[in-house]
C-alpha cells in the first residue's frame, strides 16, 4: 500500500453511479435508484455539497468510462475528497481495476470510498482490509458467470440454436422466440452474390452492382457458413435450424472458387497467365518481362534467369529459350477455345447421385429430429433407455454424415467440370467482349498450370480426368 496521506472530512463528494444493461435496471440498478440512494445517504452524514457522476451503459469490467475518467481528473485536480457507490461492482468488476483506484488514485489524493451495499468505509483500517477481500471476489464471480454463459452457449449451439441476439448475419433477422436465425428480404441477395461470384465476378464488381461500399463486405457474406444452414462456434461446426438461404453444395463451390482465385489474385497484374507458367527444364516459375520498344511486346523467362531474385533460382544455368508472350497466349487460348468439345466427352453426372445426396440429407433431418424429441422426453422422465436410445441414433447421425462427405467428395470433380463447361460453352463468342480480369479469373479456374519447354507448350487443367498435358 502506498503511504496515505490524511483524510480530512469530506467537503465535496463524489456520487457515482453506473448501469451497463437494461435487465440491471429492471434489478434495482437503475440510475435514479442508486442516486436516490446515495443522496440520502450524503443528507443522513451531514453531507451537502456533492457532485453526481453518471456512467450508463458501459460494463464494470474496465474504467475506460467518460464520467469514471472525469472522476479521476477531478480527483487528482484535489476537487473530491469523498466517493460514493452503491454498491462495489458499479465501481469495477475488476480486482485489478478496483485496487488501482483505491491504491493509486483514492489513497495518494486522501480521498476516501464508500460503499452502501457492503456498509464499507476505506477511511477506517477495517474498511480498507474489506475492500481488497469483497473485490476479490467481485472478479471472481464475474469470471464465474462469462464460464456458465459460455457452457451454456455451448449446449445452445449444439441444439442448432443461434448464439444469440448479437451479430447477425446479412440476409437474416433473429427470431427471439424460436431462437433461430430467419431469411429476411436481403436473402435474395445474398443469392444474387454467389450466383455473381460463381459466374466469374470479382468482389469489387459484386459490391458495386449490389451497392455496397466495401468488397471485403461481399468476401465476408460469401464466407459465412451460416448461408448453408450451419452455424460455426469457437471453430466448431454445427448443424442448425434456421433455413438455409443456399445450398450446401453452392457454398462449397464457392469456398473452392474462392481458393482458386486467392493463389494469384493480387499478382496476376495486367498479363493473363502470371502465376500459372512454369518453367520444363528446371520447374522454375516464369515471368512476363518487357522486350522491346512496341507497347505491349513481351516475352515470357525463366526465373532461374534473374539474379535479382535468387529465391525462385532453380538452376542458374538454366538453357530453356525465351518465348514470345503472344505466341504462348495464342496458343493456350486457341486449345481452351476447343476444351468445351473436349469436356463433352466426360461422363455426366448421373441423377441418381444427387438423388442419393437428398436421400442421406433427408434421413439426417428426420434422425437429429428424432433425437431433440428424446431429449426432451428425458427432460420430463429421466430414463436409461432413453440414453441408449438416444447414443444409437447418434451413431446412425455419425454414419449418415459419413456417406454424405463421401458422396459430396464422389461429385466434386464432375462439379466443378460442369461449372467449367457452362463458362466455356460460348467462349470464342464472347472472348474479344471480356475484360481482362474476367479472362484471368476463367483461365484461373480451368487451368493448373502452363509448363513451357523450348517450342513446347503444355496446358494442365484442374480435373482428374482430363489434367492431360497437351503439347502446342
Amino acid at each position: 500500500m502506498k503511504t496515505q496521506k490524511t483524510i480530512k472530512t469530506p467537503q465535496k463528494a463524489a456520487i457515482y453511479i453506473r448501469v451497463s444493461t437494461d435487465a440491471q435496471r429492471e434489478e434495482g440498478y437503475s440510475i435514479d435508484a442508486q442516486k436516490d440512494a446515495l443522496t440520502a445517504y450524503c443528507k443522513a452524514k451531514g453531507i451537502k455539497d456533492f457532485d453526481c457522476y453518471i456512467d450508463g451503459g458501459f460494463t464494470g469490467s474496465n474504467i475506460e468510462r467518460p464520467e469514471m475518467q472525469r472522476l479521476i481528473g477531478d480527483i487528482k485536480n484535489g476537487i473530491i475528497n469523498c466517493v460514493l457507490v452503491y454498491k462495489l461492482d458499479r465501481l469495477s468488476r475488476s480486482q485489478k481495476d478496483t485496487l488501482y483506484l483505491i491504491e493509486d488514485v483514492f489513497n495518494p489524493y486522501g480521498v476516501a470510498f464508500m460503499s452502501l451495499g457492503e456498509n464499507m468505509d476505506t477511511s477506517t483500517p477495517h474498511g480498507r482490509a474489506m475492500l481488497g477481500i469483497l473485490s476479490a471476489f467481485a472478479q471472481l464471480e464475474r469470471e464465474n458467470i462469462r464460464e456458465r454463459t459460455r457452457m451454456g452457449m455451448k449446449e445452445r449451439v449444439k441444439t442448432g440454436l443461434w448464439m444469440g441476439g448479437g451479430r447477425i448475419p446479412y440476409g437474416y433477422n433473429y427470431d427471439r422466440t424460436q431462437g433461430i436465425l430467419v431469411p429476411n428480404a436481403e436473402a435474395e441477395n445474398v443469392r444474387k452474390m454467389y450466383d455473381l461470384y460463381l459466374e466469374g465476378n470479382s468482389f469489387s464488381k459484386i459490391a458495386q452492382t449490389m451497392g455496397m461500399k466495401y468488397d471485403r463486405q461481399v468476401m465476408m457474406i460469401l464466407s459465412r457458413k451460416s448461408n448453408a444452414g450451419y452455424i460455426i462456434y469457437n471453430n466448431e461446426e454445427y448443424k442448425g435450424q434456421h433455413e438455409a438461404i443456399i445450398t450446401l453444395d453452392t457454398y462449397l463451390r464457392t469456398m473452392d472458387m474462392m481458393r482458386d482465385r486467392s493463389v494469384v489474385r493480387e499478382t496476376s497484374g495486367n498479363y493473363l497467365f502470371t502465376g500459372l507458367i512454369l518453367c520444363g527444364k528446371c520447374g522454375a516459375k516464369m515471368r512476363y518481362q518487357k522486350w522491346g520498344k512496341k507497347k505491349g511486346d513481351c516475352k515470357i523467362i525463366c526465373y532461374s534467369h534473374d539474379k535479382n531474385k535468387p529465391y525462385l533460382v532453380k538452376d542458374p544455368n538454366c538453357s530453356n529459350a525465351r518465348q514470345w508472350a503472344a505466341d504462348v497466349e495464342d496458343a493456350v487460348i486457341k486449345d481452351l477455345f476447343s476444351f468445351s468439345v473436349k469436356l463433352n466427352t466426360v461422363k455426366e453426372k448421373k441423377s441418381s447421385d444427387l438423388k442419393v445426396t437428398e436421400i442421406l440429407n433427408r434421413q439426417y433431418d428426420e434422425i437429429s429430429k428424432k433425437i431433440k424429441r428424446l431429449y426432451n422426453l428425458y427432460s420430463e422422465d429421466s430414463d436409461d433407455i432413453l440414453i441408449e436410445t438416444i447414443n444409437e441414433h447418434k451413431k446412425q447421425l455419425l454414419d449418415i454424415q459419413r456417406q454424405i462427405e463421401v458422396e459430396q467428395e464422389r461429385n466434386e470433380i464432375s462439379d466443378k467440370i460442369e461449372k467449367v463447361k457452362k463458362s466455356l460453352t460460348t467462349l470464342k463468342e464472347t472472348w474479344e467482349y471480356m475484360t481482362l480480369d474476367e479472362r484471368k479469373n476463367l483461365i484461373r479456374g480451368c487451368v493448373e498450370k502452363i509448363v513451357i519447354t523450348a517450342d513446347n507448350i503444355e496446358v494442365f487443367y484442374k480435373f482428374g480426368s482430363l489434367s492431360k498435358g497437351l503439347t502446342t
